[in-house]
């Protein structure tokens, strides 16, 4: 039997295509995502994040991130066909790996780090618009 998880939708307003992209996930199943490489999503501060993945063997010129229409796409493609290997345990396959954006995250940077990390820092930039503003009362006359 599967479980259902029913969203509070009746408290948020304008949300429909996150509730959407959410009831996906859980219908389809977060397990069908690629592995491989393997990441973390890290807070940096309050609207700032990174995304870590584990990329070791590659380099820079083997990686290529892309964003479009709010999805972040890394890809990686290690050609070692003029490697002889005696034994080969660091996986070097070819991946996709896509991340869907909120409308306001940009992406800020990107770095492999020596560890074999492929940092990827992202912020949340509101528009003037959508920031909070203080509505001063009148006094009484």
């Amino acid at each position: 039997m599967r479980n259902t998880i029913t969203w509070p939708r009746s408290s948020f307003v304008g949300f429909d295509r996150m509730w959407s992209e959410l009831d996906q996930c859980v219908t389809e199943g977060i397990a069908k995502s690629p592995a491989f490489p393997r990441h973390n999503i890290v807070r940096l501060g309050e609207e700032s994040y990174s995304i870590e993945l584990a990329v070791a063997g590659y380099d820079r010129s083997d990686l290529d991130i892309s964003v479009k229409n709010n999805q972040l796409t890394v890809t990686g493609h290690k050609n070692d066909d003029d490697k002889e290997y005696i034994h080969k345990g660091i996986s070097a396959k070819s991946f996709t790996k896509t991340f869907t954006l909120n409308d306001n995250v940009v992406v800020e940077s990107a770095d492999l780090e020596l560890n074999g990390l492929l940092v990827i820092v992202l912020t949340m930039e509101l528009p003037e618009e959508e920031t909070a503003k203080t509505i001063p009362i009148g006094e009484d006359s």
